[in-house]
């Protein structure tokens, strides 16, 4: 059973996602919380497998709450479900260690299936959210380089299954996506993506799609 706390200001929308986890056998709404300050208090409290957060909320805001819920190791993961389209945090949530980015627009059994990917250890962002996040960063070009570390990633040393595997995160797929593209397992499939992280110096999934669209790998987006 995977323990969520929902953390929006809305009460409809943690209610609706509050009633569909009541249908669903290996998922449990453990807690509520209408602002940061509450989300980072329940997660310390009832150590979650995954809160999902809104980022726009009152006083602590779901930026600062990911960035303290995320904090050390073995805590709970966060997913960020947001509206991208009036929502300029999206970088800040990456970066402050959310697992996963997705619009409130999805279908919510997506909703579900991001919640069970996201506390498997894996990291999704919605595809649409994907294309979105490049074309910011083509009208940002600044912010690009070297977000990590304040220098242009190096592309020595990749091989060529990584070539491919890099490809198809730009193409914004999950690990268990890429496992069945390229016929693997999802733990060589993992792996290979670890090992872009530490060879890339990428600390999460968006820089990597970044390099994916820097190298030429992906289509810019139209």
């Amino acid at each position: 059973m995977l323990r969520v706390v929902l953390a929006d200001d809305q009460p409809l929308v943690r209610a609706g996602l509050r009633v569909l986890i009541a249908d669903t056998p290996d998922l449990q709404v453990v807690g509520e919380a209408g602002n940061g300050a509450e989300a980072v208090q329940l997660a310390r409290e009832l150590r979650p497998d995954v809160v999902v957060m809104d980022i726009r909320m009152p006083g602590m805001d779901g930026i600062e709450a990911t960035r303290q819920v995320t904090a050390g190791e073995g805590l709970s993961k966060v997913v960020v479900l947001t509206t991208f389209d009036d929502d300029d945090y999206v970088y800040g949530a990456l970066r402050a260690g959310a697992s996963g980015f997705l619009v409130k627009d999805m279908a919510l059994e997506e909703i579900l299936g991001a919640i069970r990917v996201v506390a498997g250890g894996d990291a999704l962002i919605a595809p649409s959210v994907t294309r979105r996040l490049i074309a910011e960063f083509a009208g940002r070009p600044e912010p690009a380089a070297g977000r990590a570390n304040g220098s242009t990633r190096s592309v020595e040393g990749i091989t060529e299954r990584e070539r491919e595997v890099l490809t198809l995160v730009g193409r914004g797929l999950s690990n268990s996506e890429i496992a069945a593209e390229l016929f693997i397992s999802v733990a060589t499939a993992k792996a290979h993506v670890a090992r872009l992280f530490s060879k890339l110096e990428a600390r999460d999934r968006v820089q990597l799609v970044i390099t994916a669209y820097e190298l030429g790998l992906v289509a810019p987006p139209r």
